[in-house]
């Protein structure tokens, strides 16, 4: 069987939706890569596994899974025939920072209310709603997750200190565009260097090079859906040119960044590609 896969992103004209992702792919791999957002994911065919802070997760039974942004987080089939999903990136409007260690202790909620509800807007996001019920839906989206996060932030405490992992993590978010080499941050954080590479990964589960890489990479997908040509997104979002961009993009996002933008500017709400998905070789 040759690997298929179906791509459509765009970006809907409702608050707290940073982002609408639909994808089939029978074979891609998503390395260990992090968002700026929650990522709030549906599959609607085959199964999808994943690693999300050091433990194995997966998509069985229907299951709504809840990623939380900044947490490092991977993904492939997990049937012979791959997977087609939905995926909505929230930001943090809908959820604030409080909620992220409870969504790491469960990601996936097993509620056939939320998955309705979840599916319902996407419906209304592809424009067979219109912006109120869009709207509508997200906010009974919001308070579900909210409900379900809730319990356990009495019991999940305060987040561990991570030190100089912390700080090397500030540092980069600061200097994601034009970047930081490793002694500099080793000077500013005042840490070794090796000290610095392995605090980092054992504090997140990602190497450093990898956190920045995927964190340009969320950004370019945000410049694509906004219509910039993949030339000048390569620079705005810290790559070195367009083949850096596209070598990077397809390993994160599944597609090159073309033909993902190609997607974006297609499936304006209401068209055949944000309803069924642009099929791509």
């Amino acid at each position: 069987m040759m690997p298929r896969q179906e791509v459509s992103a765009w970006r809907p004209p409702v608050a707290g939706v940073v982002e609408v992702f639909h994808a089939r792919f029978t074979e891609h791999a998503y390395p260990m890569h992090v968002h700026d957002a929650w990522t709030l994911l549906i599959v609607d065919d085959g199964a999808v596994r994943y690693d999300l802070d050091r433990h194995e997760r997966g998509t069985p039974n229907d299951t709504v899974s809840l990623l939380p942004p900044q947490v490092p987080h991977n993904g492939s089939p997990a049937t012979p025939h791959g997977f087609r999903k939905r995926v909505l990136y929230l930001d943090m409007t809908q959820l604030d920072e409080s909620f992220i260690g409870p969504a790491v202790d469960g990601p996936d909620l097993t509620d056939p209310v939320l998955r309705r509800r979840v599916g319902q807007l996407h419906t209304a996001l592809a424009g067979r709603g219109d912006e109120f019920e869009a709207e509508s839906g997200l906010a009974l989206v919001s308070e579900r997750l909210r409900e379900h996060l809730r319990p356990r932030q009495a019991v999940g405490g305060a987040a561990p200190d991570r030190g100089v992992a912390g700080n090397l993590r500030d540092l980069l978010d600061e200097r994601l565009i034009e970047g930081v080499s490793l002694d500099e941050a080793a000077r500013l954080v005042q840490a070794h260097p090796t000290h610095l590479v392995r605090s980092f990964s054992a504090a997140f589960g990602i190497a450093p090079h990898q956190y920045v890489t995927s964190r340009r990479v969320d950004l370019a997908r945000r410049l694509l859906l906004d219509g910039q040509p993949p030339g000048e997104v390569a620079t705005c979002a810290g790559f070195y040119d367009q083949s850096h961009l596209t070598r990077h993009f397809k390993r994160v996002v599944g597609t090159t960044p073309g033909r993902y933008a190609r997607t974006g500017a297609v499936s304006s709400p209401g068209s055949t590609s944000a309803q069924l998905g642009q099929k791509l070789p």
